[in-house]
């Protein structure tokens, strides 16, 4: 079993950001932020023009409508909302209930060159509020994960959270995938030379693709080349590679990135100058150079001023979906690593297809879960949990969500940890009890959640619901981890809030609703276990 937990320090809780010297991850989402899901703030989002409806490909409740059907106000609309959604307030607050890590979702068009403004429609501006609110997190002493949510030409149909929900999926093209690999080389560049970054240590890749692999094309030669490209660009900053001796075999002292790229290209000993990473970070040059002024990085392909600027120094950790998302022989995504590399899995149960709906199934499943050793044993690890909330699809009495909170704490403490879906959702008379289950602060505040992260309300919740043996199946399967064959369309993701942008509700109907991430075709037995949001 490649079991690689102990290497957690040595990657990156080592360089000391993380608050009170854990080494674990107690995090959260930054969710509805840069990528907006309306369904988490409806009030606020009809307020500002948009619409609500049960299919959200037919009314304007993603940004991308919102923008085709707003394209002067646009711009200023969102603004306003990038300002007032996350603030100091929250970093202030977020601290002081002990959160170290926080996972911001940003979609393709924060890096605007990429948007094909013919036929894409996106708001402009969000990348100097990225730059501000990655500011107070540094400042905070939290982490980063640069979160790739909402994919070029969309990775998974019918979702909010992709930008633009549509049944018409395109990321898994050359075209797209080229698309993303070159905002994964601005990102990197970004990463390592803003100052406002330094606590930046994880990109993500891809939130949520497709769970059929069949439906995947040449994904994992994605993965590969998107950890590529950032060991490519960190090798032409002079950033080494922990336990890897790369070199490209020439001295690049006193070159531009221009130059540099075109030589590393030529005279590779490093293996990482493919012909796609060599094209994404050929065209993210430009792109870069377009963004200086409004980055403040004067001269930011001179590799001779990179350090001067501060900026982080280490190798950063490129960050997968684990392999048990997908099923019909899926990429292993550990193969695809070089360097720090860490694996995500998103966890809800109040879509269904995990636990049948009461609390004994539910604590039954989530005690005996075995997703971070199966994981560990082909090579995913270390292994965090990016999403999961306290939600049900049943009536939960409050006592329950506190057993519900320590359990699913512990269950994903056995990894690397784990990070909420979502920091907050909106307070209204049209959001109804949404926060109960599914805000973070909220939950803090009504006691479901202890201030201290690492602390749970009772540490033997689980004593009562013990590992069963081989012949009790009603439960051994949902905690199953094997990723071969779809199970029920309750299976979904962070999505599964309804595409009204009504309240999710703690109803079975919730498990149906329109918005949940995956469907039938596409929800495999073991992810019933990794289902998402919105």
């Amino acid at each position: 079993m490649r079991f690689l937990l102990p290497l957690l320090g040595a990657f990156f809780f080592v360089r000391g950001a993380v608050a009170g010297g854990s080494d674990k991850i107690y995090g959260v989402n930054l969710g509805s932020w840069l990528v907006l899901e309306s369904w988490m703030l409806p009030a606020e989002w009809v307020a500002m023009g948009g619409e609500t409806c049960s299919d959200c490909s037919t009314c304007i409740a993603t940004e991308s409508a919102f923008a085709k059907a707003y394209p002067d106000t646009v711009d200023q609309t969102f603004a306003k909302h990038w300002s007032t959604w996350f603030t100091q307030d929250h970093v202030n607050q977020l601290k002081s209930y002990g959160i170290n890590t926080v996972r911001i979702p940003l979609g393709y068009w924060i890096v605007e060159a990429l948007v094909d403004r013919k036929t894409e429609y996106y708001p402009r501006g969000g990348i100097k509020f990225l730059i501000n609110g990655v500011k107070m997190l540094r400042d905070a002493g939290m982490q980063v994960i640069l979160d790739h949510h909402a994919l070029p030409g969309v990775q998974t149909p019918g979702q909010m959270f992709t930008g633009n929900c549509t049944s018409d999926v395109q990321f898994y093209t050359p075209y797209n995938y080229g698309r993303a690999l070159t905002w994964t080389a601005v990102m990197t560049t970004i990463a390592h030379l803003h100052p406002n970054f330094e606590s930046v240590f994880a990109i993500e890749a891809v939130n949520e693709p497709i769970m059929d692999a069949s439906k995947t094309p040449d994904y994992g030669d994605f993965q590969k080349n998107f950890v590529k490209t950032i060991r490519a660009v960190e090798l032409l900053l002079g950033i080494s590679i922990p336990g890897h001796g790369l070199d490209i075999g020439v001295s690049l002292n006193g070159l531009n990135l221009t130059s540099a790229v075109s030589i590393a290209s030529a005279s590779d000993k490093s293996g990482l100058f493919s012909p796609e990473v060599t094209k994404a970070i050929t065209f993210a040059l430009p792109i870069l150079l377009e963004m200086e002024l409004e980055l403040g990085l004067p001269g930011i392909l001179e590799i001779g001023k990179a350090k001067s600027r501060g900026g982080n120094w280490k190798a950063l950790t490129t960050n997968f979906m684990d392999i048990n998302w997908q099923y019909n022989d899926p990429a292993n995504p550990a193969d695809a690593a070089i360097g720090p590399q860490g694996y995500d899995n998103h966890l809800y149960y109040n879509f269904g297809g995990v636990a049948d709906p009461n609390p004994n199934a539910y604590m039954a499943s989530i005690c005996n879960l075995t997703r971070v050793q199966n994981d560990a044993a082909l090579g995913n690890s270390p292994l965090w949990f990016g999403e999961w909330a306290i939600t049900t699809n049943f009536n939960a009495t409050d006592a329950f969500l506190r057993d519900w909170g320590d359990a699913q704490k512990l269950a994903y403490s056995k990894g690397a940890g784990w990070i909420w879906w979502n920091f907050r959702v909106e307070q209204s008379e049209q959001a109804g009890d949404l926060g109960r289950q599914w805000s973070y602060l909220e939950a803090v505040e009504r006691g479901f959640m202890t201030k201290d992260p690492s602390q749970v309300h009772d540490p033997n919740v689980c004593d009562k619901y013990p590992m069963p043996t081989p012949s009790s199946s009603s439960v051994s399967s949902s905690t199953s981890t094997s990723a071969s064959a779809p199970a029920s369309s309750s299976t979904s993701m962070h999505s599964s809030a309804p595409t009204s942008g009504s309240k999710p509700s703690t109803s079975a109907a919730l498990s149906t609703s329109s918005e949940s991430r995956a469907t039938s075709s596409t929800a495999p037995a073991s992810s019933a276990s990794s289902s998402t949001k919105a």
